[in-house]
């Protein structure tokens, strides 16, 4: 019977070379983000303001005066200390996936003519996870600004220690503390700034430590995760349990600054914090 021979679907007709990944959900407002459109708002919607995530070059580019930044510390490569299984292999997959030899890079930089230090976290390596190579190169970064006489600033998105090795990953909380002690007593300024997300080791040493701490909007800040929190405590957390916002109610954030005003921001606070 005629009336039951529906004609094929066409939905892929014409469509057939559409580049994948080209169009962004928000999860916050539903809109539909087109990648140009992201770059051009610094990764952020600009419907509602939320703020994705933001590798290190793009957020270098973003902070840094035009041809002022020069790494530091390129190529260092973690070791695989507890032999732990094809950790060399996940490693060397990683660097070739993102281009990065590790989860931060280091190097100088001004900010408005202002000198200083910069360690930026990227989260799609390992997942931001703190490793050796991270302790190290913030360390020698902090080192540097203090033979240098610069400010020191850090950005940090992570997922904490990473457990690929070990005691060697924790030990790395108390060396970068260390250095920034010793930046402290130098006189020189330390201005943290938290991103989405900022938790585990990291979030328990030099990120929350900062003669500022600064904070993206809605980023989440903590050591463990909230269902971890929950099953610990037995108790129903408060809303917005580790956002940026409770944390600055609760004064761990000095403020809450949006991506396109943090340039400004930073310019201002080495211009008040740097000696003369």
């Amino acid at each position: 019977m005629g009336i039951f021979n529906k004609p094929p679907l066409r939905r892929n007709r014409g469509r057939d070379d559409m580049p994948e990944g080209l169009w962004t959900k928000c999860p916050d407002c539903g809109a539909m983000l087109h990648q140009l459109e992201l770059r051009q708002h610094q990764q952020t919607c600009h419907h509602c303001g939320h703020h994705f995530l933001m590798d290190s070059r793009e957020r270098i580019e973003l902070l840094a005066d035009p041809g002022s930044f020069s790494e530091t510390e390129a190529g260092l490569i973690s070791a695989n200390p507890l032999g732990f299984q094809q950790y060399r292999e996940k490693i060397s997959a990683m660097r070739e996936k993102t281009g990065l030899d590790d989860a931060v890079i280091t190097g100088r930089l001004t900010i408005g003519h202002k000198p200083a230090m910069i360690a930026v976290m990227d989260f799609k390596f390992f997942a931001g996870s703190m490793g050796s190579v991270v302790g190290e190169k913030i360390t020698r970064a902090i080192e540097m600004a203090i033979a240098e006489r610069r400010g020191v600033i850090i950005v940090s998105a992570s997922s904490g220690a990473r457990m690929q090795e070990g005691m060697l990953s924790l030990m790395q909380m108390a060396k970068t503390c260390g250095a920034l002690a010793k930046l402290s007593e130098a006189g020189l300024p330390y201005i943290s700034v938290m991103t989405h997300p900022t938790t585990g080791g990291v979030t328990a040493s030099f990120a929350t430590i900062g003669d500022i701490n600064l904070a993206e909007p809605k980023c989440m800040i903590g050591f463990a995760g909230p269902r971890v929190v929950k099953e610990t405590t037995h108790q129903n957390l408060p809303a917005g349990f580790q956002t940026a916002e409770f944390m600055l109610d609760h004064g761990l954030v000095d403020a809450i600054v949006p991506r396109q005003k943090l340039r400004e921001r930073l310019s201002q606070l080495l211009g008040f914090m740097m000696p003369v």
